[in-house]
């Protein structure tokens, strides 16, 4: 009878590294016509805003031209943005909110 040998039972392990998805900010476009107030609410109701600081944004938005309101995922962040836009289209405004990759 000859000896037999046994291998020993190897696994190999893979880490597997996940990525976090890129990000995306919104971002408000200033506008001459659409009132403050209901840019504030738009803030609110869209993005969770408190009152203080959906009128801060909006008057950075007024004062710069542009305002980034928050960073999101890149569905959430078109949705909202897209949510948020119709908002004002509803009401015959050009509210626009637009959506850019994060660097």
């Amino acid at each position: 009878m000859s000896p037999t040998t046994v291998k020993p039972k190897t696994t190999t392990k893979t880490k597997v590294k996940l990525e976090r998805p890129p990000l995306y900010k919104v971002i408000l476009l200033n506008d001459d016509y659409t009132p403050r107030e209901f840019v504030v609410s738009v803030l609110k109701a869209v993005f969770r805003m408190g009152a203080e600081t959906a009128s801060r944004v909006m008057l950075t938005a007024h004062q710069k031209g542009a305002c980034v309101i928050a960073v999101y995922t890149r569905d959430v962040a078109e949705t909202k943005a897209k949510e948020a836009t119709e908002l004002g289209k509803a009401k015959g405004y050009p509210l626009f909110f637009t959506t850019e990759k994060e660097e």
